[in-house]
């Protein structure tokens, strides 16, 4: 009986022709393949993000700007040639410090005041229900800046405004080295002359510590950003942070460097 149930259970296994066996181990050798073609580059990638972080961490990785940088001040979009002087800070170095000293009666060149770092940020309320928004200002403050820009998300929630915890509000950039020297020169030279209606800046736009603020209704503005193609028209917020003591020492700084102030910068002088 035994063997008659053992000869029944061949005869319902159905049998595999030559050319089928072959396909199947031609299959399973392909999948081998692939998979451990996935398993390298997994194994590749792990030691790139390795040695970024290496880079990072030691100051390599950062080109132009020099320095480590902050993970929430955004990523290097194009690198400069090796050796470049910004225009600017040549003209500051050569021209402005000098001029700069005699104003000021300093003549220590290590206590001059200068610029540390610049700060564009955008504010994106409407974002929350028009996602487009976010995206269109993160790749026009990337072309305005030159830096890759970061995503803000909201530190708290509030009920009134649909708010919540974690919502992608805002994007900035901060801009240090060359890259500050060349977006201050042109936004000095090309930006502000095409406000506008424009009747010079707000000299109270100082925070009593030397660091001048100051907004900008429209991206367009910005020779880098093509007018035609701007579906929506966002202001931002420019930062510039000094090493000025007082709002007297960070208005002749800026005044040096050609920002356009209004006539009652004297008043902001003598109260500062």
């Amino acid at each position: 009986m035994a063997k008659d149930k053992d000869e029944k259970k061949q005869d319902k296994k159905p049998t595999k022709s030559p050319e089928q066996v072959e396909a199947e181990k031609a299959a399973k050798a392909a999948k081998k393949a692939e998979m451990s073609a996935k398993a390298k580059a997994e194994v590749g990638e792990g030691k790139g993000a390795a040695e970024g972080a290496k880079e990072e961490k030691s100051g390599k990785g950062a080109k132009g700007g020099g320095g480590s940088r902050k993970k929430d001040e955004g990523g290097e979009a194009i690198a400069f040639p090796k050796d470049y002087v910004p225009r600017l800070k040549k003209r500051y170095e050569t021209e402005i410090a000098p001029a700069l000293g005699e104003a000021l009666k300093i003549k220590n060149k290590m206590a001059m005041p200068r610029v540390e770092k610049i700060v564009v940020s955008m504010g994106l309320g409407k974002a929350i229900s028009e996602k487009p928004r976010l995206e269109a200002a993160v790749k026009e403050l990337t072309q305005i800046a030159g830096q890759k820009a970061v995503v803000c998300k909201a530190k708290k929630s509030v009920s009134n405004f649909k708010l919540r915890e974690g919502m992608e509000i805002g994007a900035k950039v901060t801009l240090r080295g060359n890259r500050m020297w060349e977006f201050l020169d042109r936004l000095i030279t090309l930006a502000i002359p095409r406000v506008k209606d424009f009747r010079g800046l707000n000299p109270r736009g100082f925070d009593g510590n030397g660091n001048y603020n100051m907004g900008i209704t429209e991206q367009t503005v910005f020779s880098e950003v093509d007018s035609a193609a701007v579906v929506f028209h966002q202001g931002m917020n420019i930062t510039i942070v000094t090493s000025a003591h007082d709002n007297a020492q960070g208005l002749s700084l800026l005044k040096h460097l050609g920002m356009p102030f209004r006539v009652e910068e004297e008043k902001v002088k003598k109260a500062g």
